[in-house]
């Protein structure tokens, strides 16, 4: 399983959008510049972000985008689930999946069941608040 850049972004825009929540409505377009991502690219990630509720848009002058929910309640997990789809690590286990013929006989099965289990329950147990509450010392980006 690999995070895409869909995921990752997104990441970063709710990032930037908590950090700058006392500005109000964030233009896009600065959140853009100043994360080093293109306009068009996140004009394709927001409509997802507004469509399930994380974020809200006002147009015209002064609009932009805002947090619906505090960063405390805004689980990692959810995030990369709506921009990645599922976190399966094999695609017997990703969401609309035929059952797998060889489930019971399969000997790896059980493995990827744990791992699955264990990378959604650590994505779930991160918030938007702990990503941001981290040590900006080592400034490195996602």
């Amino acid at each position: 399983m690999m995070i895409s850049t869909r995921g990752r972004y997104a990441l970063r825009v709710l990032i930037d959008l908590a950090e700058h929540a006392k500005d109000g409505y964030v233009p896009m377009k600065d959140v853009a510049e100043r994360q080093g991502i293109s306009l068009k690219y996140l004009e394709r990630i927001i409509p997802v972000l507004v469509k399930n509720g994380i974020v809200d848009g006002v147009q015209g002058k002064g609009g932009g985008y805002r947090l619906v929910k505090a960063p405390e309640e805004l689980r990692i997990g959810d995030v990369l689930r709506l921009t990645e789809g599922d976190l399966a690590p094999v695609a017997c286990l990703e969401c609309d999946a035929k059952p797998c013929e060889r489930e019971y006989e399969c000997r790896t099965y059980p493995l990827w069941v744990e791992l699955f289990r264990l990378i959604n329950e650590f994505f779930d147990s991160k918030t938007l608040a702990d990503i941001i509450q981290t040590d900006l010392a080592d400034n490195y980006s996602i």
